[in-house]
């Protein structure tokens, strides 16, 4: 039984993954061809697409009244993707980011981050506060589009090349409903599987969300970020992260805590979110050296990230 959970969660982590990658290349041509700009398809559908499998698995948790995965899934996915996905991403090619926006997102990110944290002080994200959290998106989405206007050609062009390719409207259509069907599947499996193993080895449902779902969950940001990153696209590979991050705590965690009110463990507040907060603020030496993240910047990242992974399991 234990052998079958195993390949369960493996099938559920792949499921994810390839859900994630239909739906982003569905939803983004399909915006394409709204004509809508692919500056802010690239920071917005694409970056949130990567964190449907966040969604959809925070949803299925949180309607099973399984909040540690709910919170770990988020917390650790923001730690993974700012900690493994970046860390890899500039050890492969260091990233030299010359959209401005992308600086302005730091800011935004630890803030958000701050706002969790403060949430869940008393030990619960309630409804209101899930609602509040979804309408920060809206105003962030509206921020995204007046600002991406003020972008220079030259990133425009590197996000246009990204995104464009040729394909009808059909099969963009299909792409997108086959990948919701997908992740709404894959979520299923990885939670179900995740839970069960958890208990069956007597580790924490936490620990399960904080690493193999968080980690699972992330796959798709570490694909396409790693994809812009061997094609020198860093734009596309630090907008994916930040904006994924920003999307997971104001729509995932928002979304699902306005479904069901979440309890927050006490260990998660105490060293999980202000380990996420902590990885956000690593960030902002990025800023003060005209935002290059080196490869022994990413080497340390990579480090830390495993660091924080050996801690919970100690």
């Amino acid at each position: 039984m234990i052998i079958l959970q195993c390949i369960l969660l493996f099938v559920g982590i792949a499921t994810l993954y390839f859900g994630a990658e239909w739906l982003v290349k569905g939803a983004s041509r399909f915006a394409y061809f709204l004509n809508i700009k692919p500056i802010v398809i690239g920071l917005t559908i694409v970056a949130f697409g990567t964190s449907a499998p966040e969604l959809v698995t925070g949803i299925t948790a949180g309607i099973k009244h399984l909040n540690d995965i709910a919170i770990g899934n988020v917390v650790g996915s923001n730690i993974a993707n700012i900690g493994l996905v970046l860390g890899v991403t500039a050890t492969i090619f260091p990233l030299k980011v010359e959209m401005k926006l992308l600086r302005r997102e730091i800011p935004i990110i630890i803030g958000i981050s701050a706002l969790l944290y403060l949430m869940c002080r008393d030990g619960i994200l309630s409804r209101l506060e899930g609602c509040f959290l979804v309408a920060g998106i809206v105003v962030y989405t509206c921020y995204i589009y007046r600002i991406s206007k003020k972008e220079s050609s030259a990133v425009e062009k590197e996000y246009e090349d990204f995104i464009r390719k040729k394909n009808t409207l059909t099969i963009d259509i299909l792409l997108i409903f086959i990948g919701l069907v997908t992740l709404i599947g894959g979520a299923h499996l990885l939670v179900n599987s995740a839970i069960y193993l958890a208990r069956t080895f007597g580790v924490s449902e936490l620990i399960v969300g904080l690493s193999v779902v968080a980690v699972g969950t992330s796959l798709p940001e570490l694909a396409i970020s790693t994809v812009a990153a061997l094609r020198k696209e860093a734009d596309i590979s630090v907008g994916n992260v930040l904006g994924s991050n920003i999307f997971n705590i104001f729509v995932v965690l928002g979304i699902t805590a306005a479904i069901h009110p979440l309890q927050i463990n006490v260990s998660s507040l105490r060293f999980d979110m202000p380990v996420m907060i902590i990885f956000s603020l690593i960030l902002i030496p990025m800023i003060r050296r005209n935002f290059i993240l080196t490869r022994v910047e990413g080497i340390f990242l990579l480090v830390g990230y495993s660091v924080y992974i050996a801690f919970l399991y100690k």
